[in-house]
This record gives structure tokens, sequence and C-alpha cells, in this order.
């Protein structure tokens, strides 16, 4: 691609991030989908929490679910080239590991 068709890409792909708009933090995400549609239920959960409640919802395309699950594996494969291997838990899952009661010894 040459210099000029990336600076036609970087042009259509700028995007304008509201200056009040407020991040969410996420650490667990509901997936279903129907034929047409890929829906992610963004979730903050907390030790103690019964329930977590969903904090954004995103609807895509399943092409654009794709391209974005692209995109992803792209990015966290630069992220681990840059700072190292990201440790997945091993067979529990991943609420168990974050959410785990601590080990104490006053029992």
């Amino acid at each position: 691609m040459s210099q000029n068709e990336e600076e036609k890409v970087k042009k259509l792909l700028s995007v304008e991030v509201p200056p009040d708009l407020e991040a969410q933090y996420a650490n667990m995400v509901r997936i279903t989908h129907s034929f047409s549609e890929m829906v992610f239920d963004f979730a903050r959960m907390l030790p103690g929490q019964k329930k977590p409640e969903v904090e954004a919802r995103i609807i895509m395309s399943p092409l654009s679910a794709k391209l974005f699950y692209r995109a992803l594996g792209e990015n966290l494969a630069k992220y681990e080239k840059k700072f190292g291997e990201i440790k997945s838990p091993g067979s529990t899952s991943l609420a168990a590991s974050l959410f785990r009661p601590s080990s104490s010894s006053d029992e």
C-alpha cells in the first residue's frame, strides 16, 4: 500500500471520542446471537456481588464481530510481543480464579 493510500485509510478510520464519554471497566462479557446479530453485554463482577449489572451492550453484525475478533487477536499478539505472554487460568473458570475466597490462617 502506498503512503498516499495509507493516509486515506487513516482518515477514514479516524473517530472522535466525546470529551464527556465515561469509560466503563468490564471483567465479564455475556455473548448471545441471532442469525443476524451478535450481542455483547459487558459487566463488572466484584467480590461479594451476587448479580453483576450490564454496564454496556454492543450489538454487531456477524461480519463486524468477526472483524473485531481478528483485530482483537492482532492487538493481543502485539501486546504480548511487547509485554510478554498473558497467562490464562487453567481448568477453572476465569470467575473462579478472580473471585475465589482468599486463603486465611484464621480457620
